[in-house]
């Protein structure tokens, strides 16, 4: 699950030379957020084409809606889709145009956020039990489809096809809890959830707990990721976890910066299996840590990378060969 204030922000930097003060003018924006970009122009080639510049950002660093619809469009989605900005860039926006008191009341009459029962889970214990999920875009859960196929290849890597072996589940990103429930579902004994949104712990995630009986078994963390991955002895003293998902919002992480954060951090051992869902049009690497990828599916504009150890990769080639041969 992703909530779209979770950020990994990548330490990009910008460099752009030219001599048209206009075209500097109209990307000054990019000075509160460094890229990685080189780009070099000539004022006689400036109506011959344009760039496109896409960059990571943290809410309230300055994008404008079209700076996101940028980045939505890079990542294969609809350019022209609503993005929801802040209340303060809002705020902000409305005082700059003298509007400022229309936007704050307009804010403060704003229907509050609300739920609905669309997601359920899809085996084990608890088994088309519903689960509550944020209505709106804020909160992105991850597909079922790709939530069953992730699971049924875990099972077979892990050498038991009909469950999931006991072992401590590590959440991030949770949001609605639903990977992580339905890893206790399937026969973890131990779910930890990483979820920096308040409002989405007490009206989504703890809910979802109570209401498939699996609050005892389960551990929130309301921090960022990023933060729980530097105090990860902090959080979660007991050694390694067994499995891993990592579900971010698309658009806000740099995955490369991400990942290697991940592999570093003492919550991964050689036996861990790490669920990776990723956009379109990015490149995830072959190993993360000591981890290698044992399957990556594509589902559409998202994709499913799965890394574990390096004998369930061995594992899945004596398998295919068998089949082969058979």
């Amino acid at each position: 699950m992703a909530v779209s204030s979770s950020v990994i922000l990548s330490p990009l930097n910008f460099n752009f030379i030219t001599n048209n003060k206009d075209i500097n003018k109209n990307l000054s924006f990019l000075s509160a957020n460094p890229l990685i970009f080189n780009i070099s122009s000539k004022p006689t080639n400036i109506n011959k084409g344009s760039s496109i510049v896409l960059c990571s950002y943290k809410s309230g660093s300055g994008l404008t809606a079209e700076d996101k619809r940028v980045l939505r469009e890079r990542y294969g989605f609809d350019p022209n889709e609503y993005i929801s900005e802040t209340k303060n860039e809002r705020i902000k926006e409305g005082k700059k145009q003298g509007k400022g008191k229309e936007v704050v009341a307009e804010e403060e009459a704003k229907v509050p956020r609300t739920t609905h029962k669309l997601l359920q889970v899809l085996g084990g214990k608890a088994k088309r039990k519903k689960l509550l999920s944020p209505k709106g875009m804020d909160v992105r859960p991850m597909m079922e489809v790709v939530k069953g196929a992730a699971f049924d290849i875990l099972q077979a890597a892990d050498g038991c096809p009909a469950s999931l072996r006991p072992g401590r589940w590590l959440d991030l990103y949770s949001g609605t809890g639903s990977v992580g429930i339905e890893a206790i579902s399937r026969g973890c004994s131990e779910a930890h959830f990483v979820e920096m949104d308040p409002w989405v712990v007490s009206n989504v995630l703890r809910p979802n707990l109570e209401w498939t009986g699996f609050l005892d078994a389960s551990v929130i963390h309301p921090v960022r990721v990023e933060t729980f991955l530097e105090q990860a002895d902090r959080f979660a003293g007991n050694g390694p976890f067994d499995y891993i998902s990592v579900t971010p919002p698309y658009t806000q992480v740099d995955y490369g910066m991400l990942m290697s954060q991940i592999s570093k951090s003492p919550i991964v051992g050689e036996d861990t299996f790490i669920v990776v869902e990723y956009p379109l049009r990015t490149d995830m690497l072959d190993s993360c840590g000591c981890l290698v990828k044992i399957k990556d599916r594509r589902f559409g504009r998202t994709h499913l990378a799965i890394y574990g150890p390096k004998w369930a990769q061995k594992k899945r080639k004596s398998e295919k060969t068998l089949q082969n041969t058979t």
